[in-house]
């Protein structure tokens, strides 16, 4: 989906495929016209709240919008994602194949079916709910030709996934020519992660990058999949140019911010704007599949305090990061390190 969780892998023993929902924007269907003027308000209601990364809320609001209107395809799909958001993929399916089958020909509720399907099949370690993924970005790209973001998904899960399951590197080559067709920037992004993933070239993949920053898109996600790229490369200076490029489309982005503490966290410089910047960030901003996630906040924050020598604090945001998410192994690294060095 890529996009957030950083990139979220879903593996499934031997199955291994990404999806990029973390840099994309939020996919948001314009309301269609509903059935009754109550169904309507409810629907705007849970959407403010979803907005909110209130996702329970959400849930239960949506869940009286299909009391009142069982055939409401756009509640079921916000169902969905509502609880694709706190990671219960089985009713995050259950209510994806409901939208689905009242509106059968909605290419974006086939593209998070796919993505509820994913979750799932990391979870169960499922290759049979990993050839329902890619069934179902087939036909999210086949109803709509310009879903760029369904053809992002479908470009990752041939690349990653073994063939078993429908792993196909010349049908992600496909796709990376499809999307640079439709759009330029866009493009860079589908041949650059082919180039990093699929033919394991980071030296191809950092000059499509670098064509992003010098054609200076007017939208933030291309410059995130620039930052995470040249941060994974410990290629500071590159880090930074990506972040100033995002700070001049909107240098408030909660997003743009936490980039840049990490920047600084890494540089060593900055410490106390860094420290602002994060707490900031876990403060400010719900916790949502397609941002940067808490735990990692969290992670970056101990490791400002660590390379202060503030060891406790270091300590508790990492055991904070990895109650949020168990299995981040660097925080768990740190975190172990520091507990047997403890005087």
């Amino acid at each position: 989906m890529r996009r957030y969780q950083t990139k979220t892998a879903i593996i499934t023993g031997a199955v291994l495929f990404l999806f990029r929902p973390l840099f994309l924007p939020a996919i948001r269907p314009a309301f269609a016209a509903p059935l009754s003027n109550d169904v309507g308000g409810i629907l705007q209601s849970a959407q403010h709240e979803f907005d909110l990364g209130n996702y329970a809320a959400a849930i239960k609001t949506l869940q009286s919008a299909v009391a009142l209107n069982s055939a409401s395809a756009e509640a079921y799909y916000w169902l969905g994602r509502s609880y694709y958001e706190i990671r219960d993929y089985d009713n995050a399916i259950t209510q994806g194949e409901k939208a689905v089958a009242v509106d059968v020909k909605n290419s974006l509720y086939h593209q998070w079916l796919a993505r509820a399907y994913g979750g799932k099949a990391d979870r169960d370690r499922s290759f049979f709910l990993a050839k329902k993924v890619k069934k179902e970005l087939e036909e999210a790209v086949r109803l709509n030709p310009s879903n760029i973001e369904a053809r992002l998904d479908l470009e990752d899960f041939c690349i990653n996934a073994p063939w078993i399951v429908g792993g196909n590197k010349d049908e992600a080559r496909d796709q990376v020519d499809a999307i640079s067709a439709l759009d330029p920037i866009d493009g860079h992004v589908a041949r650059a992660n082919f180039d990093l993933q699929g033919i394991k070239r980071p030296d191809l993949a950092e000059t499509e990058y670098r064509q992003i920053l010098s054609s200076k898109p007017a939208r933030l996600e291309p410059y995130f999949e620039a930052i995470t790229f040249f941060q994974k490369q410990n290629d500071l200076p590159g880090m930074q140019t990506a972040i100033d490029g995002a700070a001049q489309v909107n240098a408030k982005d909660s997003r743009v911010l936490y980039f840049q503490a990490v920047d600084w966290v890494l540089s060593g410089s900055e410490p106390v704007r860094a420290e602002e910047y994060l707490k900031s960030y876990l403060a400010s901003t719900p916790e949502r599949s397609d941002w940067p996630p808490h735990a990692a906040a969290r992670e970056w924050l101990g490791r400002l305090y660590e390379s202060q020598g503030k060891r406790a604090e270091a300590a508790e945001q990492y055991r904070a990061a990895l109650q949020l998410e168990p299995g981040r192994k660097e925080a768990m690294a740190r975190l172990q390190k520091l507990e047997k060095t403890s005087p």
